[in-house]
């Protein structure tokens, strides 16, 4: 069964940096494209960056600032994000993929998620 859980979110102050972390067991973690997505307060979770065989994929709202990683021998996802806003403040969630060779951006391409990590961002 795989499972992820993710760390490292909290309250700071807007131009702040945090790094996630989501550890993944279950699965062959090389093999799996990664994801993170975030679900701001009172709103449906949304796709930002996903680390998939062929390249690393970021929305516009966190591109520049949010650099996604990978440590294959940790089976290890991690986001660091810098200079944070006020509108970054969500849940973060990452997730995880059957495949490597994914589009990236589509939920659907998911079938396990972590917990989630609160983010939140005082102006």
């Amino acid at each position: 069964q795989v499972q992820l859980r993710e760390s490292g979110g909290g309250l700071v102050q807007a131009g702040s940096s945090l790094r996630l972390s989501c550890s993944s067991s279950g699965r062959t973690f090389s093999g799996s494209a990664m994801a993170w997505f975030r679900q701001p307060p009172g709103e449906k979770a949304r796709w930002f960056v996903a680390a998939t065989a062929e390249f690393t994929d970021y929305a516009d709202s966190v591109k520049g600032r949010f650099t996604i990683s990978r440590d294959n021998g940790k089976e290890t996802l991690y986001l660091q994000m810098n200079n944070l806003k006020p509108e970054d403040t969500a849940v973060y969630y990452c997730a995880s993929s059957p495949y490597l060779y994914v589009n990236g951006r589509h939920a659907a391409e998911y079938d396990c998620w972590g917990q989630g990590t609160q983010v939140t961002v005082s102006s």
